[in-house]
């Protein structure tokens, strides 16, 4: 059961457990949800449930159903495709702007947020870890000034998040998730915009397609556990996919 909400913004308070519960397994795709039982088990009214859900429906993460309640949506392959060709657009374009002139107080930043993550990694807290992660972009994308951008990303990075940690999953480690991080703080050190950008999108690449291979077992209905990138079919199949949104 999750706790109950208190104050004033119920809707936030609500929309934020119904997400902590989706990233900690409470809620899981493919089960029908009550809408009634859940505003009693977090002890509000059903108007701030429906209001939370409906925003999360919006966002591709929920599905409402009349009369019978809520699932959670597990992102397919294509989608996984379409969320990272749209972090592309926005993320190689915001590292680029900050990387234009020599932006030390962001790579001080930057540096914080792997030393963080590194500090996680040594302690194997993945969930510690990729929540650096998710600073070290966010906090990039803060300084390219776009709100819109940022948001965007914010609410891509939660749908994904609903497929778990599959990147490590797929035998990627955490010291070499880091390690690609690296080269994008040192082109924003250098002010070199090009090699800034050049490693955020193989970055972004890198990781799309590792869960782009985690979306199609999934669909298949086999789990990441035991396999590798080696695994022919789900690599030719991800590259298919990701080919023919992204090039």
């Amino acid at each position: 059961m999750m706790q109950s909400v208190d104050g004033r913004s119920l809707t936030d308070q609500v929309s934020r457990l119904i997400t902590q519960a989706i990233h900690d397994g409470t809620l899981a795709p493919a089960t029908m949800y009550s809408i009634v039982q859940l505003a009693d088990e977090l002890g509000v009214s059903r108007s701030p449930v429906r209001e939370a859900l409906l925003r999360m429906a919006e966002a591709g993460i929920v599905r409402i159903e009349r009369n019978r309640g809520f699932s959670i949506v597990r992102p397919l392959a294509r989608d996984v495709v379409e969320i990272f060709a749209i972090r592309l657009a926005l993320e190689v374009y915001a590292v680029g702007r900050v990387s234009r002139t020599a932006n030390s107080g962001l790579a001080s930043t930057l540096r914080d947020d792997l030393r963080a993550a590194h500090q996680r990694a040594a302690e194997c807290d993945e969930e510690g870890f990729f929540r650096h992660d998710f600073n070290f972009h966010d906090h990039i994308l803060e300084a390219a000034g776009n709100d819109r951008a940022r948001n965007t990303v914010l609410r891509l990075r939660e749908t994904m998040r609903i497929l778990g940690p599959a990147t490590t999953a797929a035998g990627r480690s955490l010291a070499a998730i880091e390690a690609e991080h690296e080269p994008i703080i040192t082109g924003i050190t250098d002010g070199n915009a090009a090699a800034a950008m050049q490693a955020m999108m193989e970055h972004l690449t890198h990781t799309g397609l590792l869960l782009t291979q985690h979306a199609l077992r999934l669909e298949r209905g086999t789990t990441a556990e035991g396999s590798t990138d080696d695994d022919s079919d789900d690599v030719a199949g991800a590259l298919v996919i990701w080919h023919s949104l992204i090039g």
